[in-house]
């Protein structure tokens, strides 16, 4: 994919995040995102539907292939819908007991289907229709390499690469607790993915990341589940696109790590205490 290609698809992704922001906190229904966030300031979800449109649409625009760019939509749209369920459903009282995945385990055996584990179905099966139409790209290189796996073989390349790319939904997910932090960690994602034959999908949400990260720095927005699912699960679709089975199974070890760390790990005391990623985090916050 030339350079061009993959510039268009990056400012494409950035105006049709803002576009759609702007659109969405003007609809009738924009009153009802508004939140209070950590320091007490209101700020509209809005932000997460809006880079929902905006990095799947640029992503998929940039995608090499019918079948990448379909995957693209299909895992971006999906996650950020499932996302925006949580957002609304799950701030009700009755669902805020539940809290991680233990949690939301642990009600569904009380009898009750929480918001959250809506959401994390909904992710889980997002990143397997996505991971299906990866492989099913008409790429060269992939149709002689479909050519050698067995059907098992397939079939385990397509269930890696569901985890990936629901593994990098939550990860994106679970970094979205401080304004700008989830963009952050999305652009640092996914700007060395933006080269190869599948650079145009990260740049569409590199573009999209960039566009909204005033907003979410100034305290104007807050992504939500939706924009940090679906950030994540466009990357995730980005980094399966372009790793075989061996690459897959790595990646999805270090995502299952990370998300067991933070069952136990509070993310933002590590950050607060690592010189290097404490300053990175707070670069063009409010001051406290």
């Amino acid at each position: 994919m030339s350079v061009f290609r993959r510039l268009l698809a990056a400012g494409v992704g950035a105006a049709a995040a803002r576009y759609a922001l702007r659109e969405i906190r003007s609809a009738p229904a924009g009153p009802a995102l508004e939140r209070t966030n950590f320091r007490g300031r209101t700020v509209t979800l809005a932000a997460g539907p809006a880079l929902a449109i905006g990095a799947s649409g640029a992503a998929a625009a940039g995608a090499a292939s019918v079948p990448a760019g379909a995957a693209t939509l299909v895992a971006g749209l999906g996650a950020g819908a499932v996302g925006l369920y949580d957002d609304v459903v799950g701030a009700r009282p009755e669902q805020q007991a539940a809290k991680g995945f233990t949690g939301h385990l642990a009600a569904l055996q009380q009898g009750r289907v929480t918001a959250g584990l809506v959401k994390i179905a909904g992710v889980g099966a997002a990143g397997l229709a996505a991971a299906v139409l990866l492989s099913a790209d008409a790429g060269v290189a992939g149709h002689r390499r479909r050519q050698r796996q067995s059907a098992l073989g397939r079939g385990v390349d397509v269930l890696l690469g569901a985890g990936v790319v629901a593994g990098t939904a939550n990860l994106v997910n679970l970094l979205d607790l401080r304004p700008g932090r989830a963009l952050k960690s999305g652009l640092l994602l996914g700007a060395p993915l933006t080269g190869g034959r599948h650079g145009g999908i990260a740049a569409g949400a590199v573009g999209a990341s960039t566009g909204l990260l005033p907003a979410d720095l100034g305290e104007d927005v807050m992504l939500g589940d939706s924009g940090a699912n679906s950030l994540g699960a466009v990357l995730g679709v980005a980094l399966a696109a372009r790793t075989g089975p061996l690459g897959r199974a790595a990646l999805l070890t270090a995502l299952v790590g990370l998300t067991a760390a933070s069952e136990k790990v509070s993310f933002t005391s590590v950050i607060a205490s690592t010189p290097g990623l404490r300053e990175l985090d707070a670069l063009g916050r409010r001051a406290d």
